[in-house]
């Protein structure tokens, strides 16, 4: 087969699985619409650990959640989520919501997207994670 219909057919073809992707939805990110989904991300990566209460943004783009550990984050990566226990974390304000700085080589900065009245309720939230 020569190399040009060969380059063309896989061009083709992962433009094929990207604009499929996108039409059936699978590029959308997650939403955490109940709290019992926050939760459950959170027991994906910390089983032992009890949850005590859940404070969801309003478009449910991550959830903070109050342990016996601590303070902790759940937020969407693609489709999938990951959740931290924050300790010696740095909140920065921003245009667009709040910046949070993890002591975590794996996950170094979160940026949330909120309202300014939802980013002050959660940076005084994150105050007891400092």
């Amino acid at each position: 087969m020569p190399l040009q219909i060969l380059i063309t057919l896989v061009v083709a073809g992962i433009a094929g699985i990207a604009a499929l992707t996108w039409a059936l939805g699978m590029a959308t990110p997650r939403r955490f619409v109940s709290d019992s989904e926050a939760i459950a991300a959170f027991a994906r990566e910390f089983p032992e650990t009890p949850v005590r209460a859940v404070t969801r943004c309003r478009d449910g783009q991550a959830a903070l959640l109050r342990t016996d550990s601590g303070v902790a984050l759940v937020w969407p990566m693609g489709a999938d989520s990951t959740a931290r226990l924050l300790s010696r974390i740095r909140v920065d304000r921003t245009r667009h919501g709040l910046t949070l700085h993890l002591p975590d080589y794996t996950a170094p900065r979160v940026s949330l997207r909120l309202p300014k009245d939802e980013a002050d309720r959660w940076q005084t939230l994150l105050r007891q994670a400092t």
